[in-house]
């Protein structure tokens, strides 16, 4: 017994192979295209590695016995977020349309997901740029010597240093009352941070321009925002080895506590970070994807980019552990001598 949905004109809203050459016949000078294979591809690693592999994926690797949460990773990384991902790859080549548009095209009545993922990436963008806001706040306060978080300030006498600095530290300090000007209650809001709010107009203009020309000045751009990450994950990675029990941290992310992967939440929060890492149902792959030729080869795509996303997450788990093993160690031996 086979279960059939109507879908009045399916057949009619997905063209064919010769429909889609003469397409790109037609459009040859109208739409646009990626100049090549690598542009495409360091677009998609651009999109996919972000927060999730810096951030997320670490911690949830502490959080579930360190190297134990690796395997349900790497297995779900293949089962679920490769065909997820070439499927995506799949009807934006196809279909040769945005979000919205794929979804439409396949059934009138999905449209909401085509807009659902729009939104999606809306919301993302936002606390995006928020973040690149800090970082080039950051940027600016580093050209200055000593740096502005390595030591606490004076107080208003003059006569000693800022006791609720010197009971946290100096980079929680600069974080939470500099960069953040955070009040002191959370029922005064406070005003507006000038300094952060201009960092964050510099971050949307500079997202502005690269995006001016659509794939024909972001393509462009991702030559450096794409591959300058894995060239300052490789400098913090080196920086890191050099540090008093920085190969503890290692140790930990590599070792695995098999306990843990009888834990459902073990699987489930490796499925999710699967989503993360691909950024899957955010619209951004199928856009991507529509611009590629007719008979571009997606399942290569597919593979290639589920190999770097893979190799991202373990790389910059490696850098991340390598900072906690030092701290862990450096609070140890302050606990020890005190």
């Amino acid at each position: 017994m086979k279960l059939v949905l109507p879908n009045p004109g399916l057949d009619d809203r997905i063209p064919s192979y010769d429909d889609l050459e003469r397409m790109d016949k037609e459009e040859a000078g109208d739409r646009p295209k990626w100049d090549n294979k690598a542009q495409y591809i360091l677009t998609c690693v651009g999109f996919c590695i972000g927060i999730g592999n810096v951030w997320r994926f670490p911690y949830l690797c502490q959080s579930h016995g360190g190297g134990a949460f690796l395997i349900p990773y790497m297995i779900l990384l293949v089962l679920e977020g490769m065909p997820l991902l070439l499927l995506e790859f799949g009807i934006g080549q196809r279909l040769r349309k945005g979000s919205v548009g794929v979804w439409r095209s396949i059934n009138p009545y999905l449209t909401g997901i085509g807009i659902a993922s729009m939104l999606v990436s809306l919301l993302i963008g936002l606390y995006y740029n928020t973040l690149i806001a800090w970082i080039m706040w950051y940027l600016f306060n580093s050209f200055q010597s000593p740096l502005p978080w390595t030591q606490c300030p004076l107080n208003i006498n003059g006569t000693g240093f800022v006791p609720e600095c010197e009971q946290s530290s100096t980079v929680d300090y600069y974080y939470y009352r500099v960069t953040l000007n955070t009040s002191a209650s959370i029922s005064d809001s406070g005003g507006m941070h000038w300094p952060v709010v201009v960092c964050l107009l510099a971050a949307w203009s500079f997202i502005c321009v690269c995006y001016m020309q659509g794939i024909g000045t972001s393509g462009k751009a991702v030559y450096v925002t794409a591959i300058l990450p894995y060239i300052v994950l490789g400098i913090f990675l080196i920086r890191g080895l050099t540090l008093k029990g920085s190969l503890n941290g290692v140790k930990f992310l590599f070792t695995p506590d098999v306990d843990e992967l009888m834990n459902p939440t073990t699987w489930l929060d490796a499925g999710a970070q699967v989503f993360y890492a691909f950024s899957l149902a955010w619209g951004g792959l199928i856009s991507f994807s529509s611009y590629n030729p007719v008979h571009n080869n997606c399942v290569q795509d597919a593979v290639i980019l589920s190999a770097i996303t893979g190799f991202t997450s373990v790389y910059a788990a490696t850098v991340t552990y390598t900072i906690i093993g030092f701290r862990a160690t450096a609070k140890y031996d302050k606990c020890i001598s005190e």
